[in-house]
């Protein structure tokens, strides 16, 4: 039974979005915790993000990595690795354009965008980070409910 759990593990790809400490006071003084941000996908059209927190960074990506398993989406892809058509996602301050482009132009696009189009499987695409934030967990959010819009 350990096997299959290993398999399905292996079938995804994780990347890390980005690690923050972040501090509480206390009464004690100052609590230190690390938060990740991550985004897994299989490379074939399934991707998700996952924010979590821990004590040690390596527990905060070990948890990250689990929510994202959780929260997955299947992106609709063309069979020219692309996106059937353009489409805009918001979340917070954030607002991502995705826009499909012809085969052999590549992945156009930067920060977790990037990393998340990649992670889904997406060859060919434009994007453009329109909003004023430059917040990689917005950006990561705003990506995900772009490609959650896509219809066949």
């Amino acid at each position: 039974m350990a096997r299959k759990k290993q398999k399905k593990d292996k079938e995804f790809n994780s990347d890390v979005l980005d690690i923050d400490r972040v501090e509480r006071m206390t009464a004690g003084g100052r609590r230190l915790r690390f938060r990740a941000l991550v985004a897994v996908g299989n490379r074939k059209g399934k991707v998700g993000v996952g924010l979590a927190k821990g004590n040690d960074v390596g527990k905060a990506i070990e948890k990250a990595t689990r929510k994202a398993k959780k929260e997955m989406i299947e992106v609709k892809l063309t069979e020219e690795g692309t996106i059937a058509h353009e489409v805009i996602g918001k979340h917070g301050a954030a607002r991502v354009l995705l826009k499909p482009q012809s085969k052999g132009r590549g992945l156009v696009a930067g920060g977790a965008v990037r990393s998340i189009c990649s992670m889904a499987g997406v060859s060919d695409i434009s994007s453009k980070i329109l909003g004023n934030t430059r917040n990689k967990l917005n950006n990561a959010k705003a990506t995900i409910e772009a490609l959650n819009k896509l219809k066949e």
